[in-house]
Parts: structure tokens; C-alpha cells; sequence
């Protein structure tokens, strides 16, 4: 990790930038995989499937012999644990649910808002070096509170823990498709796989930027997202093993993942250095998270304001606030994805149980985005009545409104119904 030690804030734009690869080659390769599969259906994916999987699909729909095998295989100390990651998510987003709440705006007029579910949602989830069944339960647990009518999952993993998870957050339809065959499958749907409203669900570069080219085409995406990232703010309170250990956790994530420290203390750095490497010859994913690293900084800063401006510049995925009056710097805290809090609470705890979602804004997206939650899930769509008496009440205020802005159509939808 590179260290900075009192950058000028006129460096602070260049400094916390994230790693940067150009996408023009990309998107046209991309772009033809997803045009393929929405002509071609199936057989594009089957084709992609062989070209870039290595497997021969036939069937791209799992049975149903396959999710009682899977929950056969799982050890029972990990599905419980899955158990109690569901029961603590569900507790969290359930708590999410609105009532719906009648306005009166004025006498005679009332309005209020619904939430609906979406009715149709796809989920993906990587295959390639880690199964991340933990997504399952941060998508399909809100998708069921929400009410969504139809939830499908994507995913060229056959991991018995992820079908076991699918199996228990209530997702019966898994189809074995990854990559940019799997979105434009979604997409624009196929012989076999159903084409839905919404899609979710993290990935790799190509798999990103095939949401993105989606969306522009009017199918939702959960956000923009890219590699994973971390920043700690750390005071000479802090235990250097743990936020090296936190650190590491999302440098393991992939070579682009990005992690910084931010601290007021010189012998942080250095304490933090030593344990780093530490830990860091004990990892089996050790190339992956020193490729990392490299795209990683430490910076010492003057004091806890600075840090914490030059974080909400940054806008991280997650934030550690390893130091003293945890509580009174998280309220400094404007722009993050989520914000872990003190000493004993890992990054880790989100990706897995404590019951926050874990997909999460990327790149700099903290600043104008939230992350996945029950509301990523719905619609709100708003109602209105009103009364005779009420239009007595309000309608020379819409007759006036529409007559200054031309709209004589608008304002005698008024004037017929008051005459």
C-alpha cells in the first residue's frame, strides 16, 4: 500500500481516485453477446455457456431433485448458520414495511402512497471464485417481503449452498447461466428463462457493464456497481490486527478491489504495515489481495475533521470508524454505503448476518445512491380522491395554474366538473 502522509486537499480528487480501465473495448464485446441472446435465445446462451464456462448446458433450468440433494450435502453447522444470516436480514427489512398513511391535504382531498412489489425480479450471482450464496439472502429475502410475484436467479454456480439458500429464501425457478449471457437472458427473456422488470445482483466487469448497456434499454438495475472497496478511520485506539484484517477482507475480493486508510496516528501506519503482512502470508487468496493492495494508500491526515471530509469525498462502499467517540464522528458521515461503528464490528458482519444489505453503491455512488433495501424491491405508486366539495375547494387553484401556464385542456378538465 502506497502511504501519504498531509496531502493537500488539492490533490484529494487525484489521490482517491479509483482504479481505472477503459471500457470501449469492452462494451462492443459486450453489446454482442447481449444482441446474440435476445435474437437468439437459448441457443446463445448454451453457445456462450461453452465458449466462455466450458460446459455443455442442456438443461438450463435446475430441477427440483437438485435442491434436495443440495440441502442433503450442506453440513448442518453451515446451514445454520445461513438459518440465522435469514432470520437477522428478515428482521431488518420487515422492519422497512410502510403503512399506507391518508393525506388530507385539504378539505375534501386526500392522497396517499402504496407500495407495490415489483412484479418480476432476476437475481444473479457470481460462480467464478467464491459462491455467494450471502447474496441470495441480501436479494431474496426483501423480493419476498416486497411481494414480488415471480423471483428467478441466475447463476452458473450449482454450489450446494447456494441452492440450499435459494431453496430457503422461497426461489424455486434457478437457471444455470452466468455472465453477460445470464443478463440479456433476463433482459429480454428466452425460450426457457422468463424476461423480468428488474435486475440485481453483483459481478464482474463484463457482467456490470452488461447491466449498465441493459438499463440504458429500460430494464432496471439494482445500481451502478463496481469493484469492492473499504475505508477504515482509524485513531491510535484502534487494534491494528483488526483493521488489517478488515482491510483484507475486501482486498481478497478481486485484484480491483480497493481499500484505503485514513488516520491521525504515524504508528497506526506502521502497526497496521506489520500486521498486514501478517496476515496477509496466511491467505489463500494472497495473490488476489496484494494485486489489491496495490491499488490501495494509506493516508495520515491531521486530525479526525480532516479524515472525515476527505472520506466523504471519497464516498466508500463501506467505512470503519475504528476511533474514539465512534458515535459522534458517524454523525459527521454523509456520503457511504455502510458504516460500521467501533472496534468489534468486522466489515464482515454486513457481507454476512448482522442483518444490513451488503449490495451496496460503488466507484464514488455513495454520494447520490443507497444501497439494496426493501425499497429497491417496490414501487410506490400514489392515489388521490376527491370530493365535490373538495374540487369546490381546489379547483380555482388548478384552474388558475393551468390557465397561466396555456393549458386550456387542463383547466377545463376543472371548470366541466365545477359547472
Amino acid at each position: 500500500m502506497q502511504t501519504i502522509k498531509f496531502p493537500d486537499k488539492a490533490t484529494w480528487n487525484t489521490l482517491l481516485q479509483r482504479p481505472v480501465m477503459d471500457t470501449t473495448a469492452l462494451e462492443a464485446k459486450v453489446e454482442a453477446i447481449l444482441r446474440d441472446v435476445q435474437q437468439n435465445g437459448d441457443q446463445a446462451v448454451k453457445k456462450y455457456a461453452a465458449e466462455f464456462d466450458k460446459v455443455q448446458l442442456t438443461d438450463l433450468e435446475v430441477k427440483p431433485a437438485a435442491f434436495t440433494a443440495a440441502e442433503a450435502a450442506l453440513e448442518p453447522a453451515l446451514k445454520a448458520a445461513i438459518q440465522q444470516a435469514a432470520k437477522n436480514i428478515t428482521t431488518f427489512h420487515k422492519a422497512q414495511q410502510e403503512k399506507t398513511q391518508i393525506i388530507e391535504t385539504m378539505p375534501g382531498v386526500q392522497c396517499w402512497r402504496k407500495p407495490v412489489g415489483i412484479e418480476k425480479v432476476g437475481l444473479y450471482i457470481p460462480g467464478g471464485s467464491a459462491p455467494l450464496f450471502s447474496t441470495i439472502l441480501m436479494l431474496g429475502i426483501p423480493a419476498a417481503i416486497a411481494g414480488c410475484k415471480e423471483i428467478i436467479l441466475c447463476t452458473p454456480s450449482l454450489h450446494p449452498a447456494i441452492l440450499y439458500t435459494a431453496q430457503l429464501v422461497g426461489i424455486s425457478r434457478v437457471f444455470t447461466i452466468g455472465g453477460v449471457q445470464a443478463i440479456g437472458a433476463m433482459a429480454y427473456g428466452t425460450e426457457t428463462v422468463p424476461r423480468v422488470y428488474k435486475i440485481f445482483g453483483p459481478g464482474n466487469q463484463y457482467v456490470t457493464c452488461a447491466k449498465q448497456l441493459v438499463n440504458k434499454r429500460g430494464v432496471a438495475i439494482d445500481m451502478p456497481a463496481g469493484p469492492s472497496e473499504v475505508a477504515v478511520l482509524a485513531d491510535d485506539s484502534c487494534v491494528p490486527d483488526f483493521v488489517a484484517a478488515d482491510l483484507l477482507s475486501q482486498a481478497e475480493h478481486g485484484p480491483d478491489s480497493q481499500v484505503v486508510l485514513v488516520t491521525t496516528s504515524e504508528k497506526v501506519i506502521t502497526d497496521v504495515e506489520k500486521a498486514l503482512q501478517a496476515q496477509l502470508d496466511k491467505l489463500p487468496r494472497k495473490s488476489i489481495a496484494t494485486a489489491a493492495l496495490d491499488n490501495s494508500k494509506m493516508i495520515l491526515v491531521k486530525d479526525i475533521d480532516t479524515a472525515m471530509e476527505m472520506l466523504n469525498a471519497y464516498a466508500p462502499e463501506h467505512l470503519i470508524l475504528a476511533c474514539r467517540n465512534e458515535l459522534n464522528v458517524a454523525d459527521k458521515v454523509t456520503n457511504a454505503g455502510s458504516v460500521f461503528l467501533g472496534n468489534y464490528t468486522p466489515e464482515s458482519a454486513g457481507d454476512y448476518a448482522s442483518g444490513t444489505n451488503h449490495t451496496l453503491p460503488t466507484n464514488g455512488y455513495a454520494t447520490a445512491y443507497s444501497g439494496v433495501s426493501l425499497d429497491s424491491f417496490v414501487k410506490k405508486i400514489t392515489f388521490q380522491q376527491i370530493t365535490p366539495q373538495g374540487l369546490q375547494q381546489i379547483g380555482p387553484t388548478i384552474e388558475a395554474m393551468a390557465a397561466a401556464e396555456g393549458l386550456d385542456a387542463h383547466k377545463n378538465a376543472v371548470s366541466v366538473r365545477l359547472q
